[in-house]
């Protein structure tokens, strides 16, 4: 059993930045890939950004390239997401989920593990 916890959301101006943290508790962090989603009002759940369990793997959509970054620290049991440049298609709930499985952090819906999700709001 996984549970994480999302902090960070918050209301910013197109441009800005945010960082949004995700805190798990499990002794066996390390063994999980972790992921982010959003999901917007009337939109669906889409995969924004993975990490895998070293963080030598990562994987982004295609909108948030050069301006979201995700890293993670085992020590902490922590993985992070900067989101720079933000704009208001970047509104949503954002959520991490974590999975063994690499394929799975990547595919909506299909991680083991959530968050209960944080709130971006982007303001034009």
């Amino acid at each position: 059993q996984v549970q994480l916890v999302e902090s960070g959301g918050g209301l910013v101006q197109a441009g800005g930045s945010l960082r949004l943290s995700c805190a798990a508790s499990t002794r066996t962090f390390s063994a999980y890939a972790i992921g982010w989603f959003r999901q917007a009002p009337g939109k669906e759940r889409e995969s924004v950004a993975a990490i895998n369990w070293n963080g030598g793997r990562t994987y982004y959509l295609d909108s948030v390239k050069g301006r979201f970054t995700v890293s993670r620290d085992n020590a902490k049991n922590a993985v992070y997401l900067q989101m720079n440049n933000l704009n208001p298609d970047d509104t949503a709930v954002y959520y991490c989920a974590a999975d063994p499985l690499w394929s799975r952090v990547i595919a909506t819906s299909a991680p083991a593990y959530w968050g209960q999700g944080t709130q971006v709001t982007v303001s034009s």
